[in-house]
Parts: structure tokens; C-alpha cells; sequence
């Protein structure tokens, strides 16, 4: 959250900003921006403020943005199309280097700038890839599978948008990303909201 807004921050020209200001455009207080980059490193400098642009390479590093990722996408479907055509995923350094399905009528269509490939030929073809990284967009009843050949061929660090959450086999990193799942919670939000109760009670 702190890179996003600090890049948003960027690109506006602004090369400097304070605690107070920071705080302001991530809904903290400047207290807490301060206490949290106290564990990267003293950054700012009292009065002055934060360099930004030194900054983002400080936080880019500890989340190890500072060289590009190449993912693995298995699903060429309609999510899957929609994630292949995403640029902020190549404006961070993410890269989808190759996908896969197992719809045979999908086989050799392109997908972006990808020929789609059929799943079974993840292993071999990762295999001269190394990705480490991977982006599961296919229905539920396939995503356990799904995800276990992944971590098969090597990739051990998932973003999972099948609409069922993943355990994570040993060695694995699995993220859930349900979009159904947080329209519920916003609904859930907006019904107690209308009744006039507080949803943290």
C-alpha cells in the first residue's frame, strides 16, 4: 500500500513528503508511517521529510520488485484474457511469459502475446521458462489440481482466482483473490449499514 501511494506521490513531480502528508494518503497516522519504516532503515530526515524516489527503491527491494518476475498464467479463458491484457502487471515488473489450458479447441490461439499451450506441457516447458511465480484463473472443480501441477513444474508462489480457496501443498504460497467473496463482504457492509448497526460490533 505504502509503494502504491508512494509511486502515485512520484508521479505527480513531488520528490519530498512528510510524515503528516504520507499519512494522508493511506487513511494513517504519521506516527504509524514513521513507526513502520523505522524497520527498513532510518529513511527521513526530521523537518525535511522523505525522499521519495529513494524510498520506492528501499520498499522495492524488501518486496524484491527491483528485477522483473516472469509468471506462468494457466486459464485462457475470460479472466484469464482480461489478466493477459492488465498492464500494470509489466508497469511492476510482472510478466506473463506463458499460458496454458486444457481445452484442446484453445491449443495454439494467442493470448495476448502467448500461444496458448496445453497444461500438460507445464513441466517441459517451465522447465526451460524457471518461472517461480504463477496465476491460477480456472473454474473451482479444476483448481486443487491446477495448482498441485504448478508446484510440480516448479512454481511455488500462486495467485489463485478460481472461485474456491487452495490449500497450499508443502513448500507452496498460495494468495486468494475471490471477487465474489469481497462483493459479499460489501454487501454484508451495506445491509447492517442500512439497518444502522456497526458491522465490527
Amino acid at each position: 500500500m505504502y509503494l502504491q501511494a508512494l509511486r502515485e506521490i512520484q508521479s505527480e513531480g513531488v520528490s519530498v513528503v512528510s510524515s503528516e502528508e504520507f499519512g494522508q494518503r493511506v487513511d494513517a497516522s504519521a506516527a504509524q508511517f514513521r513507526k513502520d519504516l523505522s524497520y527498513i532503515g532510518e529513511l527521513g530526515r526530521p523537518g525535511v521529510g522523505y525522499d521519495v524516489a529513494a524510498l520506492i527503491l528501499r520498499i522495492a527491494e524488501i518486496l524484491g520488485l527491483t528485477q522483473p518476475h516472469p509468471l506462468v498464467l494457466v486459464g485462457a479463458g475470460r479472466l484469464g484474457a482480461a489478466l493477459c491484457s492488465y498492464p500494470g502487471f509489466a508497469e511492476q515488473g510482472f510478466r506473463i511469459a506463458a499460458v496454458f489450458d486444457n481445452d484442446p479447441t484453445k491449443m495454439g490461439r494467442r493470448l495476448g502475446e502467448n500461444v496458448i499451450r496445453d497444461i500438460a506441457d507445464l513441466p517441459r516447458v517451465n522447465a526451460a521458462l524457471g518461472c517461480r511465480m504463477g496465476i491460477v484463473a480456472v473454474p473451482g472443480c479444476v483448481a486443487r489440481d491446477v495448482v498441485q501441477a504448478m508446484v510440480e513444474a516448479g512454481i511455488g508462489w500462486i495467485l489463485n482466482f478460481a472461485p474456491v480457496a487452495v490449500g497450499a501443498p508443502k513448500g507452496a504460497t498460495i494468495r486468494q483473490v475471490d471477487l465474489t467473496h469481497q462483493l459479499e463482504v460489501l454487501s454484508y457492509y451495506m445491509t447492517v449499514a442500512k439497518h444502522g448497526t456497526d458491522p465490527e460490533a
